[in-house]
C-alpha cells in the first residue's frame, strides 16, 4: 500500500534494484546501439526489439559464466568491455579451449566500481540538430519544397 511505512534497508534494496533496471536498459539502447531502430513496419521493428534481447541476454549469460570464474557478481563485470570483446572475437573461427579461457578471463578484467560518493549533472549532452523533423511522407515533403521552395532555417 501507498501509505504503509516500509523499513529504511528494504527501500534501499528496492532503489538498488531499479537502478538496476535502469542500468540494463542503458545497456541494451546505447551499448547495443538500440537508440534508433531502423526497421519500418511493425512487425520487423518487434524482430528488431527481439534480437536486441537475445543479444543481450547473450552477453550477461557469459557475463555471468566468467564472473563465477574470477569469483565475483556478475554485474560487477563491464557490460561495454564484454559487448567489445564478443565483436572482436566474432568474426573469428570456433575458438580452442584456450582461447575461449582466455576471453573468459579478459571480460573480468574490468570491473564496475562501487562509487557512492559519485555526482552526475541531469542534463541532456547531445545537442539538438539544426534541422526541423519530418512529420509528414517524404513524397508530400517533396512536393511541398517544390512549390514553395525549402523553408527557413530554425535558429
Amino acid at each position: 500500500m501507498l501509505g504503509e511505512a516500509r523499513p529504511r534497508q528494504q527501500l534501499q534494496a528496492l532503489y538498488k534494484g531499479r537502478w538496476q533496471i535502469e542500468l540494463s536498459f542503458r545497456d541494451i539502447k546505447t551499448t547495443l546501439g538500440m537508440e534508433v531502430l531502423r526497421c519500418k513496419t511493425p512487425a520487423m521493428v518487434e524482430k528488431e526489439v527481439w534480437v536486441y534481447l537475445l543479444a543481450y541476454n547473450l552477453v550477461r549469460r557469459v557475463m555471468a559464466v566468467s564472473s563465477k570464474w574470477a569469483d565475483c557478481l556478475p554485474h560487477q563485470v563491464s557490460f561495454k568491455h564484454s559487448v567489445q570483446l564478443f565483436r572482436q572475437i566474432a568474426p573469428c573461427s570456433p575458438l580452442t579451449e584456450a582461447e575461449y579461457q582466455r576471453v573468459m578471463q579478459q571480460m573480468t578484467t574490468i570491473r564496475v566500481g562501487q562509487r557512492p560518493d559519485r555526482l552526475e549533472p541531469r542534463a541532456i549532452k547531445r545537442r539538438p540538430r539544426p534541422h526541423r523533423l519530418l512529420q509528414m511522407p517524404r513524397h508530400e515533403a517533396r512536393e511541398q519544397i517544390r512549390q514553395h521552395g525549402h523553408p527557413k532555417k530554425l535558429k
